[in-house]
C-alpha cells in the first residue's frame, strides 16, 4: 500500500518584503495571494479528521497546481531567464525567510513533526514540490482503499481504481525524479532532511515500487478471494481457488522481483540514518520484504500449476521466511494453538477495522495481507498433498538461491512543473495597488507554538503580557 504521508503547514511569507521585478511588479504580490491560498488549504486538510481528508485531496493538489507557475516565475527571474517568452527580472531585496513542517524528519514519538526555519526560494520550491509528490500518494491510497474496503468491488470498479492509483503513484515517481535531478545541481547542503538528495531519491524508487506492485495487483485474484473469505456477507464459503496461467504467474513473480530491487535501492539510500522518520524506514523494509514474498507466491503457483505441488509449499514457505514470519521453516511448521492462535485472530480483526475506518491502514506496505493469502495457499496444498499426491516437500533454501531476476514493467515520464501562461504573465506588469500586499492566508494552526495565538490558554483577556516569559506574574 503507498505510505501514508503527512502533508506539511507552512508559515505565512509575503513575497514582496523579500523580492521585488521591476518587468513585472504584481508577479510577488499575486504569488503571495495563491501561496496564501494553498497555506489556507493545507491547514484546512490537516484539522480534518482522517475519513475526511482523502475527498479533500483534489481541492489541496488544485491549490499547489494554482500557485506552482508563480513561484516558479519567480525563481526563474531570480535566474534571468525568459519566462513564457517574456523577459523577467526579479531582484532580491533580502533573504527570504520561511517555515515548513518536516513530517519526514525523525521527532520524538508522540509529539508534532517540528517546523524548521529556512532561507532561500530553493527550499520553498523543495517543500511544494514535495507536497505535491506526497498529494499523488495519498490519492493512490484513498483509490486502492476502495479494493480492501468491506465492500467488494465488481470487476470494473477494481481495475479502474488501480488504474487511478497507478497514474497516482508514477505522478509521485516523476516529481521525486524530479527533485532529485534538481537538489543534485545545489552545492550547498540542504537545511533539512526532507528535501534532501538521497531522501528524494528514495521517494522515487519507492513509489516505482508501488506502482510496478499495483501493476501486479491489477490480475491478481487471490487478495480479493481472501478478502471475499472475510466477508460476512458472503454465502460462497465453499470457495475454490482461483488459477493462474503458468506464464503470467511467472511474469507477476519477476515484476515482483523488480519491485523489491527498487525497495532495497530506497532502503539503501536511506542508509542508517537516524535522521529520518523510523515508521517511512520501516515501510521501505516492509515493502521489499512483501514483494520478494509476493513473488515467491507466484513461483509457488508456477510450480502447482505444473503438478510440483511438494514445490510449490517449499515457495511458500520460502515466502514466509522472506516476509520474517516465523516457524516458517522445513520441519519447523507447528500448527497454531491456544493463545497463538487467539493472537493471530486479534492481529487480523485489528487490520479489518483500521481498513474500514480508513486510518493507518496498510501501513506493513500489505505484509499482512499478503501473509493470510500464503496462509491460505498452504493449508490448503499441505492438505491435498497429505491426501492425494504425497510429494516431497524440499527445503526453500536453494529455491530462494534460483530466483529469477527482476522485469521492468513502468517506463517513467519526466515531470513537467506547470508554467504560466504568457497572458497571465502580461497583466502582472501593472503596477500594484499600494493598499495591497497580498492574500497571506489565515490565521496560524492552532497546534503551532504561540506565534499565531492571540491569548495563551485559559488566560482572562488582554493578560497575555502577564504570561511572558520572565514575567513576575507569579
Amino acid at each position: 500500500m503507498p505510505f501514508q504521508f503527512a502533508l506539511p503547514t507552512t508559515s505565512a511569507l509575503s513575497f514582496p518584503d523579500f523580492l521585488s521585478s521591476y518587468t513585472h511588479p504584481l508577479l510577488p504580490f499575486t504569488a503571495t495571494t495563491f501561496r496564501g491560498v494553498l497555506r489556507d488549504a493545507l491547514k484546512k486538510h490537516k484539522r480534518l479528521p482522517p475519513q475526511s481528508q482523502a475527498s479533500n485531496l483534489p481541492n489541496v493538489l488544485a491549490a499547489l497546481h494554482d500557485y506552482i507557475p508563480y513561484l516558479l516565475a519567480l525563481d526563474a527571474g531570480l535566474d534571468g531567464k525568459i519566462v513564457a517568452g517574456q523577459e523577467t527580472e526579479v531582484v532580491l531585496k533580502k533573504e527570504i525567510e520561511v517555515e515548513w513542517r518536516a513530517t519526514l524528519t525523525a521527532s520524538i514519538p508522540g509529539r508534532e513533526a517540528p517546523r524548521v526555519k529556512l532561507q532561500c526560494l530553493e527550499t520553498e520550491i523543495s517543500f511544494v514540490l514535495s507536497t505535491i509528490a506526497y498529494t499523488y500518494s495519498l490519492m493512490a491510497r484513498s483509490q486502492l482503499h476502495t479494493i480492501y474496503n468491506a465492500t467488494i468491488p465488481t470487476s470494473e470498479q477494481r481495475g479502474a481504481a488501480i488504474a487511478a492509483a497507478m497514474r497516482h503513484l508514477l505522478d509521485a515517481h516523476a516529481v521525486h525524479a524530479h527533485l532529485a535531478s534538481r537538489a543534485g545541481r545545489s552545492s550547498s547542503p540542504p537545511a533539512v532532511v526532507d528535501i534532501s538528495p538521497p531522501v528524494f531519491s528514495a521517494l522515487a524508487f519507492l513509489t516505482l515500487a508501488e506502482a510496478t506492485l499495483i501493476t501486479v495487483l491489477k490480475d491478481d485474484p487471490y487478495p480479493a478471494a481472501v478478502a471475499e473469505g472475510r466477508n460476512k456477507d458472503s454465502k460462497d464459503w465453499m470457495f475454490k481457488a482461483p488459477e493462474i496461467p503458468k506464464v503470467r504467474a511467472h511474469l507477476y513473480a519477476r515484476l515482483c522481483l523488480a519491485a523489491a530491487e527498487h525497495g532495497n535501492r530506497a532502503q539503501a539510500m536511506l542508509g542508517s540514518s537516524s535522521k529520518v522518520d523510523e515508521a517511512l524506514a520501516k515501510y521501505m523494509d516492509d515493502l521489499r520484504r512483501t514483494a520478494r514474498g509476493k513473488a515467491c507466491r507466484f513461483l509457488a503457483i508456477d510450480a502447482e500449476l505444473s503438478g510440483k505441488t511438494g514445490e510449490g509449499i517449499a515457495w511458500l514457505r520460502g515466502a514466509k521466511k522472506e516476509m520474517g514470519i516465523l516457524g516458517a521453516g522445513a520441519g519447523e511448521e507447528k500448527e497454531i494453538k491456544g493463545f497463538s492462535k487467539l493472537k493471530q485472530s486479534w492481529a487480523e480483526k485489528r487490520e479489518d477495522r483500521r481498513v474500514e475506518k480508513g486510518g493507518d491502514w496498510g501501513s506493513d506496505a500489505g505484509k499482512f495481507e499478503e501473509s493470510r493469502i500464503v496462509d491460505m495457499l498452504e493449508k490448503k496444498w499441505v492438505k491435498m498433498n497429505d491426501t492425494m499426491n504425497v510429494q516431497l516437500v524440499p527445503p526453500a533454501e536453494p529455491l530462494l538461491a534460483s530466483m529469477p531476476s527482476g522485469r521492468e514493467y513502468h517506463t517513467p515520464k519526466p515531470y513537467h512543473p506547470p508554467a504560466l501562461d504568457a497572458k497571465i504573465l502580461a497583466r502582472l506588469r501593472a503596477p500594484p495597488d499600494p493598499s495591497d500586499c497580498g492574500f497571506t492566508g489565515g490565521r496560524d494552526d492552532s497546534s503551532d507554538d504561540d506565534e499565531g495565538r492571540s491569548e495563551p490558554i485559559g488566560a482572562f483577556p488582554g493578560t497575555r503580557a502577564d504570561y511572558a516569559g520572565g514575567s513576575s506574574y507569579y
